[in-house]
């Protein structure tokens, strides 16, 4: 039983706490953006320079091989951190900003407009989403900027209809509608009543978001259309271990950049599942 004069915050960081997995993701998410902001001082060499031993094996100043032209693996590996964590946080950004708007416009004043936000919602989660970026993106072309940008209007709609779906509920409530009766502006009722009521779900939805980000983010850098070389991306380093030889003979070339995703989409998935158990409104006071 937790102490009567434990703090909101506290109850949750100790049952956030509790979750191991949770715990362990939230210290490799902060391992990774520690690495994304000091890259250029935690790299041992240059991402960028190529050198004479072209595909050297772990050893020799090259903690883990160099490429097919002779640039440091680590070094690009630690410099890509920053491109994830980018287009991650990137597209968590513009994505919960149109979530938020359109899903409170859409749960608290309801008729016209919810059906028309909906509709459009249902039409953007209608088509393939790896596909219809891929076409976009090779309309408008690659970069990190534009990647954002069109990860994050295509995924508005999961984070609308979960705003949505908590304004349906917490407008009901006495204190919605006394602010109401009180005469109160709209928008003050949704950035002061509603909006600090849903930021849970939006917190959880956001963690889950980035990782989808970084999943996306590859597979585009690795089919040519998201980052191009010489950025280094852990998706365009996979590109260059597509051949069996260098599956087979060269695993320092795909292994790292493989694991790296891995352990970055586990960490955000790991931490969303912490927060959405630590901030559970059931269990929050047990």
């Amino acid at each position: 039983m937790a102490s009567k004069t434990e703090s909101g915050a506290a109850r949750i960081w100790r049952r956030f706490c509790k979750h191991r997995f949770a715990l362990g993701g939230a210290i490799v998410v902060a391992a990774l953006v520690i690495c994304a902001v000091f890259s250029p001082i935690i790299a041992p060499q240059d991402p960028y320079l190529v050198g004479s031993d072209f595909e050297a094996p772990p050893g020799n100043g090259h903690i883990l091989g160099t490429d097919q032209v002779g640039r440091d693996v680590l070094s690009r590996l630690i410099y890509a951190s920053r491109i994830s964590v980018t287009v991650g946080i990137g597209t968590v950004l513009v994505s919960t900003l149109l979530g938020i708007i359109l899903g409170l416009e859409s749960g608290y004043f309801g008729g016209a407009v919810d059906m028309v936000i909906m509709r459009v919602a249902d039409v953007f989660m209608s088509f393939p989403s790896l596909i219809l970026i891929m076409v976009v993106t090779s309309i408008v072309g690659p970069g990190v900027d534009r990647i954002i940008l069109i990860l994050g209007i295509l995924s508005w709609p999961q984070v609308a209809r979960l705003v949505r779906s908590n304004v349906l509920s917490i407008k009901q409530l006495d204190y919605v509608k006394s602010a109401v009766a009180l005469g109160f502006r709209s928008q003050r009722i949704l950035l002061l009543h509603i909006l600090p009521n849903t930021l849970g779900p939006i917190l959880v939805q956001a963690t889950f978001g980035i990782a989808g980000a970084i999943i996306m983010e590859s597979a585009l850098s690795f089919l040519g259309l998201g980052v191009n070389p010489p950025i280094a991306s852990w998706g365009n380093m996979l590109t260059d271990a597509q051949s069996l030889t260098t599956l087979t003979v060269r695993p320092w070339l795909w292994i790292p950049p493989g694991v790296m995703i891995l352990l970055s989409v586990l960490s955000f998935n790991f931490v969303g599942d912490g927060l959405r158990d630590a901030l559970d409104p059931k269990t929050l006071y047990k």
